[in-house]
């Protein structure tokens, strides 16, 4: 049930997102996480460190669901999603920032090219480019 006017908001953002703004929502909540991970590998917190890298492996699994197989790209993402999900399962366990800060400039990495891509892809579209 929807309860503040913040989550009505984000209900009707996810209900009318592009699929680019829904991978890039994606890519925001993972890297987000990993951010918060990483505080609590600083801050020595444990169970900070575990719900948040937790966290953004879920999301990193959502991003392996999301994948189209009809494109050969799919299957260099999928290695590269499972690589991520590794280092954030070594991060996790051995309280490593250096593994999940690897794994954050992946995310923004990636995020930064679907970003262009999907403003390139909308320019195209409408006869910019």
């Amino acid at each position: 049930m929807i309860n503040s006017a913040y989550q009505k908001y984000q209900h009707t953002q996810l209900q009318t997102a592009s699929p680019t703004q829904l991978l890039l929502m994606l890519y925001d909540g993972a890297i987000r996480f990993i951010r918060v991970g990483i505080s609590g590998i600083e801050e020595k917190d444990v169970q900070k460190t575990n719900t948040y890298l937790g966290k953004a492996q879920g999301v990193i699994h959502e991003l392996i669901a999301a994948l189209n197989y009809d494109y050969q790209i799919s299957n260099i993402l999928y290695s590269v999603y499972e690589y991520m999900i590794h280092q954030l399962i070594q991060a996790n366990i051995y309280k490593e920032k250096e593994a999940a800060n690897e794994v954050l400039n992946f995310l923004i990495d990636l995020r930064e090219a679907w970003d262009m891509a999907g403003k390139s892809l909308n320019n195209s579209s409408i006869g910019l480019v």
